[in-house]
């Protein structure tokens, strides 16, 4: 079994047994609403020799406090927690260069989801359908300086309509139509106004 020592930065090596280091464990944050998801998050890491956690957060306000208090490479997150979600805490690291790169770990199936983590410097999306080795898979990928997201989410529709709901296309192809505002309201059970 090897040793563990910590580096300056606050990473930790591991030695061998024949005295060679190893690469640095990734330090990483969790944060998710659901304690038993945050328990399971945890012990998944745990056991596995790339990744040592530092820290776990039960939300978003709690997520960035720890990421001022405790050094992280990597954080995976909920996209939906209480006190800020993950577009505000995405929106609050962006443009700091010193911010841990960001997996969103995420059940929702709204494809815009992984586009808007995109968009906002996140480094993954991962589903919560994957397999748990798959998402250690991502998290390895992400502190080796990659990249992860669906297919989906670089190469989605990029048509805007797409993401409107029934209401907005509805109302959209009404005024698309060659009715008067008193007709378009009248058709979408609108006032004038």
């Amino acid at each position: 079994m090897g040793a563990s020592s910590a580096s300056p930065g606050g990473s930790s090596s591991t030695v061998a047994e024949d005295g060679a280091a190893t690469r640095p464990r990734v330090r990483l944050l969790l944060a998710d609403d659901h304690p038993l998801l945050l328990r399971g998050l945890r012990q998944l890491f745990d056991e596995d020799e790339r990744f040592r956690v530092v820290a776990a957060a039960s939300d978003g306000g709690r997520l960035l406090d720890a990421i001022e208090r405790f050094p992280a490479d990597v954080v995976v997150m909920g996209w939906l927690m209480p006190h800020l979600d993950g577009e505000a805490v995405l929106k609050t690291l962006r443009g700091r260069s010193d911010a841990p790169r960001i997996v969103v770990y995420s059940g929702l199936e709204d494809p815009s989801v992984p586009r808007r983590v995109m968009a906002l410097g996140g480094a993954a999306f991962c589903s919560k359908r994957v397999s748990p080795e798959e998402l250690r898979d991502v998290v390895a990928a992400v502190a080796a300086g990659r990249i992860v997201f669906p297919y989906e989410a670089a190469h989605g529709a990029s048509d805007p309509l797409v993401e409107l709901t029934e209401r907005e296309r509805e109302i959209l192809k009404a005024l698309a139509s060659a009715r008067s505002a008193g007709q378009l309201a009248d058709a979408l059970g609108i006032s004038l106004n």
